[in-house]
């Protein structure tokens, strides 16, 4: 398996995934002009023992919530997704269903569908019923490494990958032995399978049919009440016992479902889904900020006496400046990246499009998702 892992083929390929939607930064340009003798590089470094891991570039974001995000440097990028080419597919054999977080195929929209199938089905039977919905407290920092490891090692019997993960789980930590980084990769994978234990009791040892996960977050959907009042308790002697977490104190609630499930950014009501308003808000305000600095850079090229009609989709043409072409084309990748994200979650709610390209759901209107409309004669 390390061979594997290690091999350039799969450190090239790693090279491709990491880069995507990142071939503008002056960094990875700088790393591709020696690309062949940066991948050999790492790959002596990985055989003989001497690889590790470079400090992570740590910044702020408030979206959805305030948190920290600890980004590992590009050369730790490629061996993270070197990792999980060789490594996720062990772990996709032996994941539950309906657990959907960082899944190919079984993302917040497949999540929603199956959501929404039970619900339903409960519904035709019972008018009223409940929903158990736990977030975990401090999820990702309270992850405990040698806990991990040994969840890790049930399923990886090659000595040189288990010591290499070790190496990159123990390069960071929030307190003692706890912690694993929001922004790795393998965090993702990592963060899947600590809770899979979880899954295991609730699905297999208690035989619920209705328990949904998207990382920490989970629900369980039942017509009695009081059932899911004793069923948050062994979750949490659960969590304590074997995982050491715990259940956030004001994410732990149990509420009528009937009238309504908010889940996965969308809401979930008796006759119809729809994209919850606050997702929606959260996208307006950064699509604008992104079309307002899209502007911006139109009055620079105006300004470098090269007017130029931007739009969403077509790249600048004969740019002189190639900073300010890199600026253009990166903005339009995320811009579309983000559009093509959200089109996902229309395709499953009612909405309206408009002529001047702009859609409009739940009553709340984002402009320039879509190109604009032809004038009819």
């Amino acid at each position: 398996m390390f061979d594997r892992i290690i091999s350039f083929n799969n450190l090239l390929s790693a090279y491709y995934k990491a880069r995507r939607h990142k071939r503008f930064q002056k960094p990875l340009q700088i790393f591709e002009f020696n690309l062949e003798k940066n991948l050999i590089n790492l790959q002596t470094n990985l055989a003989t023992n001497q690889y590790r891991p470079r400090k992570y570039h740590r910044f702020i974001t408030f979206e959805p919530k305030k948190r920290q995000i600890s980004a590992p440097v590009f050369i730790d990028r490629i061996l993270h997704h070197a990792i999980i080419t060789v490594i996720e597919p062990i772990f996709e054999n032996v994941f539950i269903n309906h657990s959907f977080a960082c899944r190919k195929g079984k993302g917040t929209h497949f999540g929603m569908l199956q959501v929404s199938q039970v619900y339903h089905q409960i519904r035709q039977h019972h008018p009223r019923f409940y929903c158990l919905k736990c977030d975990i407290k401090s999820y990702f920092a309270s992850i405990n490494h040698q806990i991990l490891l040994r969840l890790l090692s049930k399923h990886i019997s090659c000595p040189k990958t288990i010591k290499l993960l070790t190496t990159i789980i123990t390069s960071y930590h929030d307190t003692p032995g706890c912690g694993i980084p929001i922004g790795n990769l393998t965090s993702q994978l990592f963060a899947n399978i600590y809770l899979h234990p979880l899954d295991l009791y609730l699905t297999k040892t208690l035989k619920l049919k209705n328990y949904f996960r998207y990382m920490d977050d989970f629900l369980v959907i039942s017509p009695d009440k009081e059932y899911l009042l004793a069923l948050r308790r062994q979750i949490n002697t659960f969590l304590t016992t074997n995982l050491k977490l715990t259940l956030h104190p004001k994410k732990n609630n149990i509420f009528r479902a009937d009238r309504g499930l908010d889940f996965l950014g969308y809401l979930i009501k008796p006759h119809q889904t729809t994209i919850r308003k606050k997702t929606l808000r959260r996208y307006k305000k950064r699509h604008k900020k992104r079309l307002k600095k899209l502007k911006t850079l139109k009055h620079l090229l105006k300004n470098h006496n090269q007017p130029q009609q931007l739009s969403l989709f077509a790249p600048p043409q004969n740019l002189t400046d190639p900073d300010l072409s890199n600026q253009i084309t990166a903005l339009q990748q995320k811009l579309r990246s983000s559009r093509n994200s959200f089109k996902g979650f229309l395709r499953y709610s009612t909405h309206q499009r408009l002529s001047s390209g702009g859609v409009t759901i739940n009553n709340i209107t984002i402009p320039n998702i879509f190109p604009k409309k032809p004038n009819k004669p």
